[in-house]
């Protein structure tokens, strides 16, 4: 079995600046951010951002890994304090208000929950939101709050389109003032 030297230093700083030039990158243009634009912005060339993320896709997830741990983790808080209903719709809410900020992790979760696309695409980089989400919707529908027929990436699905109408409404500043409303229309048609 092949070891697995650790990294030097450097290539570890080159890494983590890469990572946070992409969040941002990834954060204000959308996944289309050109690469080589973050390469420069984080002070290296593009064969040591390709040495490390050989595609566009592992660059994004290695950008939003922590974002995406977070999200999940916020589901057990939530449903640890909240009702099962409230516990899916704030999170709900905290999850679009990401995307809607982060049009990086928009690109991620849609992909993710697409059910198509390029060989490949799917790597399980949002199966902790697939799992957060799962353990709210079961919750939620066993209290009565949530439809019987609703799956776990049905809510997925639709939390996605509910942040792209709410960004869509809110122009390109993206502040989230709709993202309430649509989702408050979208759990009238979940109930039961």
């Amino acid at each position: 079995m092949a070891q697995v030297r650790p990294m030097r230093a450097d290539a570890r700083r080159n890494y983590e600046r890469l990572l946070t030039v992409a969040a941002e990158a990834f954060a204000a243009q959308g996944e289309g951010a050109s690469l080589d634009d973050i390469a420069k912005r984080a002070g290296v060339g593009s064969g040591t951002l390709y040495r490390h993320f050989p595609t566009r896709r592992a660059l994004l997830e290695a950008a939003y890994v922590d974002r995406i741990d977070a999200l999940a983790a916020r589901a057990g808080e939530l449903a640890g304090r909240l009702p099962p209903g409230e516990a899916l719709v704030e999170w709900l809410y905290e999850l679009g208000a990401g995307m809607t900020r982060i049009r990086g992790l928009r690109a991620l979760l849609g992909s993710a929950v697409g059910g198509g696309g390029p060989a490949g695409t799917t790597s399980g980089c949002c199966d902790p939101l697939k799992a957060a989400v799962a353990l709210l919707v079961a919750a939620a529908r066993e209290a009565g709050a949530l439809r019987t027929d609703v799956d776990p990436v049905d809510v997925l699905r639709l939390a996605h389109g509910v942040a792209t109408a709410s960004e869509l409404a809110d122009g390109e500043a993206g502040e989230g003032s709709h993202l309430r409303r649509y989702l408050g229309l979208l759990m009238e048609g979940l109930r039961p």
